[in-house]
C-alpha cells in the first residue's frame, strides 16, 4: 500500500515539508510506502471548465496535473499539505486541486484522504476547511487526527519544535495506516466500495 503527499508549498524543505515528513515517517513505520511530489515553483493554471477532462480522463493542459494523475491511479491514500497564504491554501495547491478532482471522481473513489496545514501563527482552521471539502466530493474518506492537521513555524526546524502539532502528524498517520488497512482487509473479503448512483446535477432552476 502506498500513500503520495503533496508538498504545496513554493519551499521544497519549508514547515509543509517538515509536517509531512513526521506523516511520512510514521507511515513508513507502520508498513505504508510513501512519495512526496513537490508541485515546485512554476504556474499552474487554474481549472478552464471545458469539461474536456471528462471525455479523455485527463486535463486538456498538458502538466505537473497530468503527471500526478498518472501516480495517482497506483496509489491508494493521499495527503495533501499546504502552507496558509491569507487564511487559504496556498494559490499553486488550490489551481492543481481545482484541475486534479474536477471529472476525475474514478481515480479517488474510495481512496482515504487528508490536508494537513502550516502557518506561523492563524488562518490554520480556515485554510484545512478549504482543503478538506475536495475529498467527500469525491467520495474519499477523510483520514482523521487528534485535532486539526496544522503545525505551527516558519521553518521545517520551527516545525519540529511545536509538539502537539508533530504528535497530531503522527496520529493522522496512524489513523491512515489502520484506515488502508481496514480497506485492503475488506476487499480481500469481498467488499468493495459502495455502487453509485448516476449523477444528478441541479442548478435549482430546472
Amino acid at each position: 500500500m502506498k500513500v503520495i503527499l503533496v508538498n504545496g508549498s513554493p519551499h521544497e524543505k519549508g514547515t509543509t515539508f517538515g509536517a509531512l515528513s513526521e506523516v511520512a515517517k510514521t507511515l513508513e513505520e507502520n508498513g505504508i510506502e510513501t512519495e512526496f511530489f513537490w508541485l515546485g515553483t512554476k504556474p499552474i493554471s487554474g481549472c478552464l471548465g471545458c469539461g474536456s477532462c471528462k471525455k479523455t480522463g485527463k486535463c486538456v493542459i498538458n502538466d505537473i496535473v497530468n503527471d500526478f494523475l498518472e501516480k495517482a491511479k497506483s496509489c491508494d491514500g493521499f495527503i495533501f499539505g499546504t502552507p496558509v497564504h491569507y487564511a487559504a491554501a496556498s494559490g499553486t495547491l488550490t489551481s492543481f486541486m481545482d484541475r486534479l478532482f474536477y471529472g476525475k471522481t474514478s481515480v479517488f473513489l474510495g481512496k482515504p484522504a487528508a490536508a494537513v496545514v502550516c502557518c506561523r501563527r492563524g488562518g490554520a482552521s480556515a485554510a484545512y476547511d478549504q482543503v478538506n471539502k475536495y475529498f467527500p466530493i469525491s467520495g474519499m474518506p477523510v483520514v482523521p487526527s487528534q485535532y486539526w492537521n496544522s503545525v505551527h513555524g516558519i521553518s521545517a526546524a520551527e516545525a519540529l519544535l511545536d509538539e502537539e502539532g508533530m504528535q497530531t502528524m503522527r496520529t493522522l498517520a496512524r489513523n491512515m495506516a489502520w484506515m488502508l488497512k481496514c480497506i485492503d482487509l475488506g476487499k480481500q473479503n469481498g467488499i468493495t466500495v459502495p455502487e453509485r448512483e448516476p449523477g444528478m446535477r441541479t442548478n435549482f432552476i430546472r
